[in-house]
């Protein structure tokens, strides 16, 4: 039977280098930045679903399902993780940050196909230079063990996946995929870039 792979862009953070602002929602070439992420994971998925703490009905209006963490006090991007997993009705879900507009067309067929080829449960991008965690893709069946991992005061992505045998994939061919909206100034200097 077919792997089943849903997608969750993660929105739910609290932008502390964005001076508060939600990052999802800052306009990149007159678009917010999550709905170039949603742009470019249509085609890679069947379903996409929002991960948002803040503003969800302004990201409801994009038509896709917009979902809270169920842990409360912004306990980070696997706190989202963990809500998508519990939520999930396919073997994996795919997840990306909301601001990473440029991400890879074929993150997910990449990621699916190095954890089909490892038999893991777990595997995540790297740009040849640096690990990107929030660009994975988790089996449903972790949500147990990341559970028990965020109830006992843990929050490291990487350590997490470690301890899962996760799986780090190549896209140092992609590197500018992987560049990421920290700072109003960030969007600002690509504003015109790939326009």
């Amino acid at each position: 039977m077919a792997t089943t792979i849903s997608a969750v862009i993660l929105a739910g953070g609290q932008a502390k280098r964005m001076a508060g602002l939600d990052k999802g929602l800052q306009l990149l070439q007159g678009k917010p930045l999550y709905q170039h992420c949603l742009q470019r994971l249509t085609n890679q998925v069947s379903s996409i679903s929002i991960n948002a703490n803040r503003h969800q009905a302004i990201y409801q209006q994009s038509g896709v399902e917009v979902f809270g963490d169920e842990l409360e006090d912004f306990q980070g991007p696997l706190s989202g993780i963990l809500t998508a997993l519990e939520r999930a009705n396919t073997d994996f879900v795919l997840f990306v940050p909301c601001d990473s507009p440029f991400l890879p067309l074929n993150l997910c067929e990449k990621l699916q196909s190095a954890v089909e080829n490892s038999k893991s449960l777990l595997a995540y991008a790297n740009d040849g230079e640096r690990e990107h965690p929030a660009f994975s893709l988790l089996s449903t069946q972790l949500k147990l063990p990341l559970r028990v991992y965020l109830q006992s005061g843990h929050r490291q992505m990487l350590q997490f996946f470690r301890q899962h045998k996760a799986i780090s994939v190549d896209f140092s061919l992609q590197k500018q995929a992987f560049v990421n909206m920290n700072t109003l100034q960030d969007i600002e200097k690509y504003q015109n870039i790939y326009a």
